[in-house]
């Protein structure tokens, strides 16, 4: 016997000569010989066994040594194997991995028994396979950094953070419409995006990466090839945030900013998970299932262990907004960016549905409806604002106050997001009817109002007015205080008809306030021109010195209101006018029948302006600037 066979096979040839030797007794009987024959040919089998199985572990011995060999020649190169030209290059090594692989499931499969060359070899086996898996993960990340595509989308681009902000002081100067249908805030509010699935990486690649992956997973390296996968892509989406300067930021940082600064993040941020939500994370998720769809959960969970440090580094950003300062001017910030998750929705259900995405669905539905919610408060706040805004001084001129401007240019921005406020304020627990009935009734507000924005609006505006009133109060002429009201009034009435709030307030609204302002122009004609005009009315049975009399105290009057009343301001061209018309129709009527009456009685010398004078001198009422007639003397 040879020594390197092993026990069994010595226990087998002693068996067989043992048999042999006893086939040699003649004195056996048949039933013993039987037993002899079939135990012969038993051990014959096993021997050829044994043969066969020695034969299959020089086979597996030959084959591995091979596939190592070719694995290590590159295992010492520099190089990646998919930098050294022709991509079957990788396709070979990973075939010799793959045979490595099949090498190590044909010994597993065998009876484990106690001979140490199945031992040696399965332990060669996994060591050339681990050594491979190492490679593999470079390979990937390699081939992953040379083949991504820089994500060129329209939607990458935001305007320039020195756009409009929108607060007090603008919302005074601008006019709606230098900004209606832009918002003054960002057309890219406008509407939502079709998802487009765009391109990772080069297409081409994914067939290689996918067949390492298989590869890596049927391998059992899952975890190993996941981590490299992971670690790639969370790196390119942080780069792509990257693009808005969207990094990590504390709350408490965000509370701080100062308004245009945070106005501008805003807009960013806007971009930045517009663009995430609806075009990259749809394009990353298209690409791991082609890679790693045929692995059950492996997939999803790869996909969302990338993505959910930026959606919570937006979506944290986002909260930090929605329980900033409720300020008038956050609103419409608020109101972009509820519009912006609410038109995202259903990507984010679709993204995030699985179990292990539930959380980062949460909070997106929870951010959603924190904004709704502080948009709401600062809306319905307003009314509240606007009665605490008072003055001791009187508005110089009596043209449109500063207040009036930006109550009604914010209706103006608001029309824009009538669908958006209209659903959060139906969305809203609505007050009892009794307090609708009681402030309907106490602001004097018709009780035909067709939604709760339209209530709500036609409430602001009557806090308006009120206060409105209260600051007329504060002139000591009256006539200005009518001016200061008809001009007010006008400015509302105009902006708001022309607008797409007009169905909010109504043809009804709308009218009565037409009569308003007009009833606050004839206030004005009475309080300012009625004593005037009866010093040049009722003359007939008059004397020639009262006649004198009243040809000076004219003059006195009319220079003493056009000294006032020039310095007072009516803004709106066309509301000036036809007041100058109305005037000149009275005043110019009654004063030609005067002036001829003296003509006739006294002289020429004793009529300071003619007719025509005059019609030129009330032209100059309104504009806001001050002048005098004491130095037009006739000659």
């Amino acid at each position: 016997m040879e020594g390197d066979k092993s026990a069994d096979e010595h226990v087998i040839a002693a068996a067989q000569h043992l048999v042999k030797a006893l086939k040699d007794r003649t004195s056996l009987s048949d039933e013993v010989r039987r037993t002899l024959a079939d135990l012969d040919i038993h051990l014959a089998a096993m021997t050829e066994a044994k043969e066969d199985e020695t034969t299959s572990f020089k086979e597996i011995e030959g084959r591995l040594k091979s596939a190592e060999a070719k694995i290590m020649s590159l295992q010492s190169n520099c190089l990646k194997i998919w930098d050294t030209g022709p991509s079957n290059q990788l396709l070979e090594y990973l075939q010799n991995v793959e045979e490595v692989r099949s090498i190590i499931v044909s010994l597993e499969s065998m009876v484990l028994n106690k001979n140490r060359k199945q031992s040696r070899l399965t332990n060669q086996a996994h060591s050339v396979l681990q050594i491979a898996m190492v490679r593999l993960q470079e390979e990937v990340i390699n081939i992953l950094a040379q083949s991504k595509q820089c994500f060129e989308h329209a939607y990458v681009s935001f305007h320039s953070c020195e756009e409009t902000v929108v607060d007090e002081e603008t919302m005074v100067s601008i006019e709606y419409d230098s900004i209606e249908g832009t918002s003054c805030l960002d057309s890219s509010r406008a509407e939502s995006e079709e998802c487009i699935i765009m391109d990772l990486v080069h297409p081409g690649v994914v067939p290689y990466i996918k067949s390492i992956a298989d590869l890596m997973l049927a391998s059992h390296y899952v975890q190993e090839f996941c981590q490299v996968f992971i670690r790639f892509w969370k790196d390119a989406l942080y780069e792509y945030l990257g693009l808005f300067c969207m990094q990590q930021i504390s709350i408490e940082d965000v509370l701080r900013m100062d308004w245009a600064s945070l106005n501008c993040r805003i807009k960013k941020w806007r971009q930045a998970t517009k663009n995430v939500i609806a075009f990259y994370l749809p394009s990353e998720k298209n690409l791991f299932d082609q890679i790693l769809g045929e692995f059950g959960s492996v997939s999803s969970t790869c996909f969302i262990e990338v993505s959910k440090d930026a959606m919570m580094c937006l979506l944290n950003f986002g909260q930090a907004v929605a329980i900033g300062p409720l300020l008038p001017e956050r609103l419409f910030c608020l109101l972009d960016m509820y519009e912006l998750l609410r038109g995202l929705c259903q990507d984010v259900d679709a993204l995030f549905c699985v179990n292990h995405g539930n959380s980062i669905q949460v909070e997106y539905h929870e951010l959603m409806k924190s904004l709704g919610d502080s948009a709401k408060a600062i809306f319905l706040g307003l009314g509240n604002r606007i009665a605490s805004n008072t003055s001791t001084t009187p508005f110089q001129g009596g043209g449109v106050h500063p207040l009036t401007k930006y109550v009604i240019n914010y209706f103006m921005l608001l029309s824009e997001y009538y669908v958006t406020l209209r659903f959060l304020l139906e969305d809203r627990e609505v007050e009892s009817s009794v307090e609708v009935v009681d402030t309907l009734v106490r602001l004097d507000i018709s009780s035909e109002i067709p939604c709760p924005l339209a209530f709500h609006l036609q409430s602001i505006t009557s806090r308006l007015e009120s206060n409105l009133e209260d600051r007329s109060n504060l002139y000591k002429d009256d006539s200005l205080k009518h001016i200061f009201l008809m001009n007010n009034i006008h400015y509302m009435v105009q902006k708001i008809k022309n607008s797409k709030l007009r169905t909010c307030f109504g043809d009804e609204w709308i009218k009565i306030h037409i009569v308003k302002y007009v009833q606050h122009e004839k206030s004005y004609e009475r309080k300012t021109w009625n004593s005037i005009i009866s010093l040049i009315t009722g003359y007939e049975k008059l004397g020639k010195a009262v006649l004198k009399e009243r040809c000076r105290n004219f003059s006195i009057a009319f220079e003493e209101v056009y000294k006032n009343q020039t310095g007072w301001t009516i803004p709106d061209i066309d509301l000036r006018a036809d007041l100058n018309v109305s005037i000149g129709l009275r005043v110019i009527h009654a004063y030609r029948t005067f002036a001829g009456k003296v003509r006739k009685s006294l002289s020429e010398k004793h009529i300071k302006y003619t007719e025509e004078d005059l019609e030129e001198y009330l032209l100059d009422f309104f504009q806001g600037s001050a002048k005098s007639l004491n130095h037009h003397w006739r000659r």
